[in-house]
């Protein structure tokens, strides 16, 4: 349909119509000098429901109508502003992402209903913000002041301080934007109020807002929590593979390993120096002395196996393929006493080692299927037991396959025949130190 000349209006109000009428000279003038440079949507429906006029700031408003200049307004569109009309109200359009408030104002003497829009779509966001979400929602503007928070954000403001209008914390704000504008969702965790938060945030470009979704992950870290405590307290009992086996469900783990090292290492007159302690007392020097132990065994990636009462057993090679297991184990052992010898509980009493190392095949698996155990049998480890329990305190006796394997990167002194019980006469070392040529001056030495 044509656009209708501005001149010729109805006289009546929107959608009370009486007849046309010709304008006067001034009315004319008025219509002319309608604000076509407003920042808002203006625009003029006849009685009919014609659009007569639209400035240029309604285009989102005729876009939401589908309408051109001449159009006549959906009629379904035409009965809510005449109700709107009545009772001084608005009705909402959206076009484009965009929600305008449009407001009708008839001029009956003029015969025609001025249409004023706004665009509202920051302030209806706000208002369909999720109150009733369970979980925190929050909103900031760029400059870190907070916008919103529902009801479920008070404990998370309060543990920051916070309140609407006042400003995150630098480093809180400047986190937050940083996450938003990369790509990808990515989350903050941040503790407060006794509380653990994963915040999601959401950046709004076309309003300078963030969006923070907010996750109260307190029960789920503490579960993980609990689940890597437990996960030590097994690591503690079994080796990371066997671990992993029996959580898979294997029924019956044995194995047969064919070339291992084993270490024993024991206190000397451990029963009468306990005499002389308290259980507190006796209790924490073992346990500050195994925990030596335990460290050295990490830093040389070996496992241990038990311990039974004072004596402590590694291996090496076992789980891992290597072919140096034999030279870790070596190093280890003379990383003992200088380890030991600096804490003040075992240096006071006295502490020393007797120290057997011995090589070779060994049978290993789980036993029982509650108080369970990873344990090492076969003839290796009993040699290995026994050069410890036949040693000299203070030295790390071995077998002649170990100083056989490491001839030439340890030096060793040779301490002859030892009868070993079931094995008889053994030709046994004691473990000196590593080979000047393969090891820096000032190397650790038993």
């Amino acid at each position: 349909m044509a656009p209708r000349a501005r001149r010729h209006v109805a006289v009546s109000a929107l959608g009370s119509h009486d007849g046309a009428a010709a304008l006067t000279g001034a009315q004319i003038s008025a219509i002319n000098r309608f604000p076509d440079d407003n920042p808002n949507p203006v625009m003029r429906v006849d009685d009919d429901g014609h659009l007569i006029y639209a400035n240029p700031a309604s285009a989102g408003v005729l876009r939401a109508l589908g309408v051109a200049l001449g159009d006549s307004l959906p009629a379904d569109t035409l009965l809510r502003l005449r109700e709107a009309a009545t009772t001084r109200g608005f009705v909402e359009l959206t076009a484009d992402d965009r929600t305008f408030a449009v407001w009708p104002v008839p001029i009956p003497d003029l015969g025609f209903t001025n249409l004023y829009g706004t665009d509202v779509t920051a302030e209806r966001a706000i208002v369909r913000f999720p109150d009733e979400n369970p979980n925190p929602v929050l909103r900031f503007a760029w400059d870190g002041t907070l916008l919103y928070a529902n009801a479920a954000s008070d404990g998370l403001v309060a543990g920051f301080g916070l309140a609407p209008g006042a400003p995150l914390p630098d480093d809180l704000r400047d986190t937050l934007l940083e996450l938003a504008r990369a790509p990808g969702e990515k989350t903050l965790e941040v503790e407060t109020g006794g509380c653990t938060y994963a915040l999601l945030p959401v950046d709004v470009p076309a309003f300078r807002f963030i969006n923070v979704y907010g996750t109260d992950v307190t029960a789920v870290k503490e579960r993980e929590r609990l689940a890597r405590e437990n996960e030590r307290l097994l690591l503690n009992i079994l080796p990371s593979p066997i671990a992993d086996r029996l959580r898979d469900g294997e029924p019956l783990i044995a194995d047969r390993f064919d070339d291992v090292t084993l270490m024993f290492a024991d206190i000397v007159e451990f029963t009468r120096l306990s005499s002389t302690m308290s259980p507190p007392q006796l209790v924490g020097v073992l346990n500050e002395v195994f925990t030596v132990f335990d460290a050295l065994v990490e830093r040389y990636d070996l496992e241990k196996v038990k311990t039974i009462g004072d004596a402590y057993m590694v291996v090496g090679g076992m789980l891992e393929a290597s072919d140096d297991h034999t030279a870790r184990m070596a190093a280890m052992a003379l990383d003992l006493a200088g380890c030991v010898g600096g804490i003040e509980a075992a240096s006071r009493h006295g502490i020393a080692f007797r120290v057997g190392i011995h090589t070779g095949p060994v049978v290993a698996g789980v036993i029982g299927t509650k108080k369970f155990i990873y344990d090492v049998w076969g003839d290796t480890v009993n040699v290995a037991s026994r050069m410890e329990s036949l040693g000299v305190p203070g030295r790390v006796q071995v077998t002649h396959a170990v100083e056989e394997r490491l001839r030439g990167s340890f030096e060793f002194e040779s301490r002859g025949l030892v009868d070993v019980k079931g094995k008889g006469p053994l030709h046994t070392f004691f473990l000196v130190g590593r080979s000047a040529s393969a090891a820096p001056a000032g190397s650790p030495a038993f």
